[in-house]
């Protein structure tokens, strides 16, 4: 009894497995060929490769019926009938050949048009609303509290999600898919031909004599189904293998990438060898992985083997008892030879993809779970735009909340108006720099205070928060000031040539060269003006000063009327820092705007009219810091 439960509880998981999945392949396939803009030559394509597996079906049903004729030919000596099937098989062939080369490329083309609106799509989604960066946020907090959660809810690695997962889904979808429908219809157009040709088998049971029609298709059936349930008890581990598998690999090659994006520091660190240990490390789990995945294939390809050869010859035994009795042709034995294997191989085709579905499935869900964090970050952040004719910050009193939960400041009112400089000040670590991600509206762990239920133009009303947890509104937190440009810690700059660096996010062509030189010098680049068309990656080519200078180019060339500087100058010695802040402090000015700077020497506060201090909060305070303005 216990045994049998044991069965029906394993079905009956498996079954709803299977339809989870289904589920989420739809999910996925669904805005394809529904919703875009490529729907209609997407079905188009979609119903030539049917149309075009059909075909092809059809052709095996000619060739097996050739294949009677011929052999009966060959049997009987008749070198008439010999000849001229040879050319009915060159005409079969012919089509054969024009069909498979169209059903592979326009298969392929079909997996490659999807595979780019994915691609597209994602991209798009993941960009938008700063969804990058707050799930690279998520993945950080997971990671630095030694939790597998983040990863397990979908966020580790988008790059492979959006680069290798989308083109192995798209592949493989079409691909079993058009594989099973092949072999449903090889089955319904065989199966039919095998039971005329396989005549009945006879036995006596219990005194009377009992004939089994069609026997050939219930040897087939039993035997595919006892292949399948052999061959999924032995592999059916492979998908949660798989899934890891494809983790493990993106881990080793993020960090392969850390190391190369950080080879001076390592270098300057003699960091060589622990690096190596950390790289030999995840490799370690990357073989580890893959040696119980390879020994799971092992034991499930000796089975396949197996199953694959003992199904050339089982037709032959079942049938030989009538050839050799003369009640068959050698013509009509290869012809049951044949519909047999079609048959067989139609029903083997779960145990013949078993590996490939197991991929699909843990590719399915790394993509379904990627999508759904994409769409749970998206609903719980709104992006923070410059608004026109507003040249003023205000907020509500704010609660920012650190994302485990603490709360770093509470009731917190902020407020700039035009020609104010304010610089925030406070320990190493004390969350200046999140405070400055809360003005960008980039962090979602902020909202109104719970004490107050007041809004100001510059500020959208949200459901008080008082945990941890992310915001949950469509609205912009902070409404930003016209003109608004943020200098983070580390700037960016995207590989290419030096304007394109030094424009950016702006195309090149926006400004002039002269404009662009001209920032070079007032940022104390002079060596750089020749070379605006010179490519490089110059995040490693230039020195930290270097690039906090053409981080100020771009700000000069830009000429914002608002501008928040994180630790902008850092990297620079105090005479540089001198004049570029005398610079900034002019620019924003002559604009009718106003600074906001983090930084901790003591020669900056010159700058700055007012100063936000991080201040500990009495104890017992609920909150880590107060505000205080000097």
């Amino acid at each position: 009894m216990n045994a049998a439960q044991s069965v029906s509880h394993s079905v009956v998981n498996h079954w709803q497995q299977s339809r989870l999945q289904l589920r989420r392949v739809w999910a996925l396939s669904l805005p394809y060929f529904v919703q875009s803009e490529d729907k209609w030559r997407a079905r188009g394509l979609l119903a030539a490769c049917v149309g075009l597996n059909l075909g092809m079906v059809y052709l095996m049903v000619l060739l097996n019926d050739w294949n009677r004729v011929f052999y009966d030919a060959l049997q009987e000596r008749n070198a008439e009938v010999f000849w001229h099937q040879l050319g009915v098989f060159a005409g079969l062939a012919t089509c054969f050949i024009l069909v498979a080369v169209y059903r592979f490329y326009l298969t392929q083309l079909l997996e490659l048009r999807w595979r780019a609106w994915m691609t597209s799509d994602y991209l798009a989604r993941w960009l938008t609303h700063h969804t990058f960066y707050q799930l690279e946020l998520q993945s950080r907090i997971g990671s630095g509290s030694g939790s597998s959660a983040t990863q397990a809810a979908g966020t580790d690695n988008p790059d492979q999600r959006i680069q290798e997962d989308v083109q192995q889904f798209t592949a493989d979808t079409v691909g079993l898919s058009l594989g099973l429908l092949d072999a449903t219809v090889t089955l319904l157009s065989f199966v039919g031909i095998l039971w005329g040709l396989s005549g009945g088998f006879s036995f006596e049971l219990g005194g009377q004599a009992v004939t089994i029609p069609g026997f050939m298709v219930w040897m087939a059936l039993a035997y595919a189904l006892a292949g399948s349930l052999i061959g999924h008890w032995i592999g059916k581990s492979m998908a949660s293998l798989n899934f890891a598998q494809q983790r493990y690999e993106a881990d080793f090659r993020h960090h392969l990438m850390r190391v190369r994006e950080y080879s001076e520091a390592i270098a300057l660190d003699r960091g060589a060898a622990v690096e190596q240990a950390a790289l030999q490390t995840r490799f370690g789990q990357v073989l580890d992985n893959f040696m119980r995945l390879l020994r799971v294939q092992k034991r499930y390809t000796w089975f396949n083997s197996g199953y694959g050869q003992a199904a050339v010859v089982f037709p032959m035994l079942v049938a030989s008892s009538r050839y050799f009795s003369g009640a068959i042709q050698l013509g009509e034995l290869m012809q049951i030879s044949s519909a047999f294997g079609q048959v067989q191989e139609s029903l083997s085709w779960f145990i013949s993809n078993y590996s490939r579905l197991a991929s699909w499935q843990a590719t399915t869900l790394r993509l379904t779970s990627f999508q759904d964090q994409m769409a749970a970050v998206s609903m719980t952040t709104g992006p923070a735009t410059p608004h026109a004719g507003l040249n003023v910050l205000n907020t509500a009193p704010l609660t920012v909340c650190l994302p485990h939960g603490e709360v770093l400041l509470a009731d917190t009112r902020l407020h700039v108006g035009v020609g104010d400089s304010v610089l925030i000040r406070g320990p190493s670590g004390c969350g200046k720099s999140t405070l400055m991600r809360v003005l960008a509206g980039i962090w979602p762990y902020a909202s109104v205070a719970a004490s107050t239920s007041e809004a100001v133009s510059s500020t959208a009303p949200h459901a008080a928060m008082a945990t941890g947890s992310p915001r949950q509104s469509s609205v912009p937190l902070i409404a930003l000031p016209e003109g608004s440009m943020f200098m983070p810690q580390r700037p960016y700059f995207p590989e290419g040539s030096l304007r394109q660096a030094l424009a950016y996010p702006d195309a090149p062509d926006r400004h002039s060269d002269d404009a662009l030189r001209q920032a070079l010098s007032d940022a104390l680049l002079p060596e750089l003006m020749t070379q605006l068309d010179t490519e490089s990656r110059w995040t490693q080519q230039l020195s930290g000063g270097e690039q906090q200078r053409l981080a100020m180019a771009r700000v000069l060339l830009k000429r914002p009327r608002w501008v928040f500087a994180d630790e902008a100058t850092s990297a620079l010695d105090e005479a540089a820092e001198t004049v570029l802040y005398q610079q900034l402090l002019a620019l924003v000015r002559a604009q009718g705007g106003a600074l906001v700077s983090i930084a901790h020497r003591p020669g900056v506060a010159a700058f700055h009219q007012t100063q936000w201090v991080f201040t500990p909060a009495p104890e017992g305070s609920a909150q880590k810091f107060v505000l205080e303005v000097k």
